[in-house]
């Protein structure tokens, strides 16, 4: 399994066009959202490249579990547009729990409620250690 975290939108472009299996966490490193819309590190034509390629995009419960207080309302808000935009044009999601330490263990229900709190309506459960 082939996968590339998101960073900036040269990298989450090119991992969509090339034949990887699951671009995870597009929203991260992004700086402020822009005035009328999210800077959530997808747009149409992302999702139109990715829905082509067979590319999954991924959502790290963890993302949210470790921020800051004042960042998790950013990175919630950033991957419900980004669920929106996978439900649009029929994009795989993928919600996982990447987990370093045990306090961070989450059970497969968890992660199915945290994907319907997104909006997600097709989507697959993973656990990931690194």
């Amino acid at each position: 399994m082939r996968v590339i975290f998101g960073n900036s939108d040269e990298i989450n472009r090119k991992a969509v066009e090339s034949k990887i299996d699951i671009l995870m966490s597009p929203e991260k490193k992004r700086s402020k959202d822009f005035m009328k819309s999210r800077n959530s590190g997808l747009n149409q034509v992302l999702c139109k490249l990715a829905f082509q390629n067979k590319v999954a995009i991924g959502f790290n419960f963890n993302d949210v579990l470790l921020s800051k207080d004042f960042e998790k309302a950013d990175i919630l808000g950033r991957m419900m547009f980004n669920v929106k935009l996978c439900n649009k044009y029929k994009v795989k999601m993928i919600v996982c729990n990447s987990i370093k330490n045990q306090e961070e263990i989450r059970s497969e229900s968890d992660l199915e409620s945290f994907a319907r709190v997104l909006g997600m309506k097709n989507f697959s459960v993973k656990k990931f250690e690194y």
